[in-house]
């Protein structure tokens, strides 16, 4: 088992990692690549910003009740 990752593999790891699903196994690996790899660090900075905006955001989403009704209309104009 090898402890330097390949770019694909690194970016893998990031996403994984944004979601608290890496190891610990697999986030020192990540740093170790991040240190020689200037591609995947500007690709972690730039998903962690992404992260961030997401978070910060305040998005309305429409309540279920209204989901339901606007999916019930669909089915039945799709029906017709």
């Amino acid at each position: 088992m090898s402890i330097f990752l390949k770019c694909d593999e690194a970016g893998h790891v990031c996403d994984k990692n944004q979601y608290h699903e890496a190891t610990i196994w697999e986030k020192i690996k990540l740093t170790i690549h991040l240190i020689y790899c200037a591609v995947c660090r500007k690709y972690v900075s730039r998903n962690n910003a992404l992260t961030s905006l997401i978070k910060k955001s305040e998005v309305k989403t429409m309540p279920p009740e209204s989901k339901e009704a606007v999916k019930e209309k669909l089915r039945q104009e799709m029906a017709e």
